[in-house]
């Protein structure tokens, strides 16, 4: 068996799984920030899912937000990380080597892998609290040097944007993730869903804020497709429970660049976004997969 562990901002998940993904056992807990609660939820977690599937453990891979490489986490500041070798604070504490790697990352291996595995060139959208891609490219994770392939979220789409993603103005992050929404509403304890609520009950500006999630989504799938060639972008993450409604919004916006250029029509942008509709915990069988690919 494969042992797989995502941590995120606010729980650890961890799977066995067999070599067909068969989910053998699973365990979740919450998460403790900081180095020392991060290792010690990692280790609890593996521990769990392993007393519970029994067998002889193959491979043990994790995913966790951040930049990483080599095992090591930097900038995961929602972990109250800066710097931290995680995959050797646990193979020294296991006996036995951990891959680790960025949950988006992860995710996106776990989501091309239960969707048969046949994309040449796939990318996983993460539009949750932030904005991510990852990327398995010829059926490979591609993570790029120092681990930051797929930070599209960082990328501007409008220089006289709001700046609050780290003073970077127009980033797609402000515009289509959780964190944006909220940041742009600018209501103390509000949520994406409540700004989605006073949308529809015809607040303006609630309603501009809601089509920036629609257009920043949609210039981060044609950032994808552009830069590596990309016939599916599957998208997770809380914002994907708008449903019908988010794929309906972007093709809005697919369909205004076909208008005007041949080439962006040839990219066939709606016909390549779909929205991720396996409920198996694609991260924690992502990471999974990343300990067996290089365990």
């Amino acid at each position: 068996m494969r042992i797989g562990v995502d941590i995120g901002g606010t729980k650890v998940e961890a799977v066995a799984i067999a070599d067909d993904l068969e989910v053998l056992a699973s365990y979740r807990t919450g998460v403790s920030r900081g180095p020392d609660g991060v290792v010690a939820g990692a280790l609890e977690a593996i521990g769990e899912v392993a007393r519970k599937a029994g067998g002889r453990i193959e491979s043990i891979g994790l995913g966790i937000p951040g930049a990483v490489r080599g095992g090591l986490v930097e900038h995961a500041r929602n972990l109250d990380i800066e710097s931290l070798d995680l995959g050797g604070a646990l193979t020294e504490a296991l006996g036995q080597d951990v891959r680790v790697c960025n949950d988006v990352n992860a995710a996106a291996l776990g989501a091309w892998a239960v969707r048969g595995g046949t994309a040449e060139s796939f990318a996983y959208l993460n539009l949750g609290t932030g904005l991510a891609a990852g990327l398995v490219l010829d059926g490979r994770l591609w993570e790029g040097v120092g681990g930051v392939a797929g930070e599209i979220g960082y990328i501007s789409s409008d220089p006289d944007g709001p700046d609050f993603v780290e003073g970077l103005p127009g980033a797609l992050e402000a515009y289509a993730s959780g964190s944006g929404v909220t940041a742009q509403w600018g209501v103390d304890g509000a949520t994406a869903l409540d700004v989605f609520t006073a949308a529809d009950a015809g607040d303006a500006r609630a309603a501009a804020i809601r089509d920036g999630v629609y257009r920043g989504a949609a210039n981060a799938v044609r950032v994808l497709a552009l830069a590596y060639g990309t016939d599916t972008v599957m998208l997770g993450g809380g914002l994907t429970g708008l449903g019908q409604r988010l794929l309906d919004g972007m093709a809005a916006h697919f369909d205004a660049w076909a208008a005007t250029s041949p080439f962006m029509a040839s990219l066939r942008l709606a016909e390549i976004t779909h929205i991720l509709e396996d409920e198996r915990p694609v991260h924690a069988i992502g990471a999974a997969l990343v300990g067996g690919q290089h365990g």
